[in-house]
C-alpha cells in the first residue's frame, strides 16, 4: 500500500468519532422515506449495503425539523418524536457493519413543498423570480422556533444513536437562504451585513450543541459559493467558515451551488475526465490554508489517484461522495482491495428518474446492464 492509499485508509476521529477511512457518503436524497418522513425497511437496506461497502461515514439525506420544511416527497423527517423509532432501526443495521452514521438535519424555507406541507413556504425575505408561489417573510419569532426545532431534530437524533449531526446550510436551503444576499434582503438583525446574515446558522449550532452536549459531533454542510449572481461569495464563505470553526463546529463539508443555480447546480453531468473532477477543489485549498477545522469536500470526485491526491496536496481531509455510491455501493471496499479503477458513474443523472417516480433512486444504467447479463 503506497503512502497516498495508506492516508487514504488510516483511521481518524472527528470529536470521538471514529472512521476506519477517510471516504463519507454525502447526504443523498433517496426518496425511500413513507409519506410522513419516516424511514422504511427499503431505506435501512440502502444504508446497510453503503455500510457493508467499506465506508468511513455514511450521512444520510435531509431529514426536514418542522414539518413545514419538507424539500420534497419520500424525504426522511425527524420533525416528530414518533420518527425516532423507526430511524433508530437504520442506526442499528450500519452499526453492525462498525460504520457511524451522520444524519443531516434541514428545512427547505423558500423552496419548501407547499403542495406536500399544505403552508405557505417560509423564507428570510419576499424575493421573486425563483419560484410562483407565495411566501412568508419570516417574523423574529419564527425564526427562533425554527432555530429551537433545529435544536429539537438533534436531540431526537441522538436519542436515535445517530453518532453525530450535519447541519444542511447549502445548496440553496433554509440556512444557506439567509447566508446569501440573493434569498436574505432582511434589514433587522438577521440580514444585511455578513455578520448578521450568518447570525441564524450560529445561533442554530448553539441550540443543536445545547442538545446534544459537547461530545457529540456536529458538522455542517457549507456552500464555497452560491453560483448566483449576487449571491454568496467565496469570500463570504470563508469568513462563515471562521465563524463556525470559532461556534465550536467539529467537521465542514465543502460544496456549492444551489437547485435554482443552473449548470453550476451541486449534481454535475459530464464528469469524463480527471481534469473535471473535484470541481470545488481550489475553494476547499483556500478554506483548508485558513481554517484548521477539519474539511470535507464531495463534488465529482470518480477517481482513486484524485481522492489521493487531494488528501495528500492538502486539498481535504475527508472525501465524500454521493453518486458513484449509487452506482457502485462497494466502490471503497473495491479501492480497498486493489481495483483502482474509476467508479463505473456516468454522471449522467438518470439516477433521478426512478426517483421522481416515487421508485426510490438507484443506477439505471447498472440495472439496464444487469438486465442483460440476465
Amino acid at each position: 500500500m503506497n503512502k497516498g492509499m495508506h492516508k487514504l485508509f488510516e483511521v481518524t476521529e472527528i470529536n470521538g468519532m471514529k472512521l476506519r477511512n477517510r471516504f463519507v457518503r454525502s447526504a443523498t436524497w433517496e426518496g425511500m422515506a413513507d409519506d410522513k418522513g419516516a424511514c422504511t425497511h427499503k431505506l435501512i437496506e440502502l444504508m446497510a449495503q453503503l455500510a457493508r461497502g467499506g465506508l468511513g461515514l455514511i450521512i444520510t439525506s435531509h431529514a426536514y425539523v418542522r414539518s413545514d420544511g419538507q424539500a420534497g416527497p419520500w424525504q426522511l423527517g425527524i420533525y416528530e418524536d414518533r420518527l425516532v423509532e423507526n430511524v433508530r432501526e437504520m442506526v442499528q443495521a450500519v452499526h453492525k457493519h462498525d460504520t457511524p452514521i451522520v444524519l443531516q438535519i434541514s428545512h427547505a424555507g423558500y423552496f419548501s413543498s407547499s403542495k406536500l406541507t399544505t403552508k405557505t413556504p417560509l423564507a428570510p425575505s419576499q424575493v421573486e423570480g425563483f419560484g410562483k408561489s407565495p411566501r412568508k417573510e419570516m417574523t423574529t419569532a419564527d425564526i427562533q422556533e425554527i432555530i429551537h426545532a433545529f435544536g429539537q431534530a438533534a436531540h431526537r437524533a441522538k436519542r436515535a444513536s445517530f453518532d453525530g449531526i450535519q447541519i444542511h446550510a447549502a445548496h440553496g436551503y433554509l440556512l444557506n437562504q439567509f447566508l446569501s444576499p440573493v434569498f436574505n434582503r432582511r434589514a433587522d438583525a438577521y440580514g444585511g451585513s455578513l455578520e448578521n446574515r450568518a447570525r441564524v446558522l450560529l445561533e442554530v449550532l448553539r441550540e443543536v450543541r445545547a442538545a446534544v452536549g459537547p461530545c457529540f459531533p456536529i458538522m455542517v454542510k457549507l456552500n464555497t459559493q452560491d453560483f448566483l449572481e449576487g449571491g454568496l461569495t467565496l469570500e463570504d464563505s470563508l469568513q462563515v467558515g471562521a465563524m463556525l470553526q470559532e461556534g465550536g463546529i467539529d467537521a465542514i463539508e465543502l460544496s456549492g451551488g444551489t437547485i435554482v443555480s443552473g449548470k453550476f447546480n451541486p449534481s454535475r453531468p459530464g464528469i469524463l475526465s480527471e481534469e473535471k473532477e473535484a470541481y470545488f477543489r481550489d475553494a476547499a485549498k483556500i478554506f483548508k490554508e485558513k481554517l484548521q477545522v477539519p474539511l470535507i469536500l464531495v463534488g465529482g470526485i470518480r477517481s482513486f489517484p484524485v481522492a489521493e491526491q487531494l488528501i495528500e496536496e492538502g486539498y481535504a481531509d475527508y472525501i465524500s461522495m454521493s453518486r458513484p455510491l449509487i452506482r457502485e455501493p462497494n466502490l471503497v471496499n473495491r479501492w480497498k482491495s486493489g481495483d483502482l479503477s474509476k467508479a463505473a458513474c456516468l454522471s449522467d443523472g438518470k439516477c433521478w428518474g426512478p426517483l421522481i417516480a416515487g421508485e426510490g433512486i438507484r443506477c439505471v444504467v447498472q440495472q439496464e446492464l444487469q438486465g442483460k447479463i440476465r
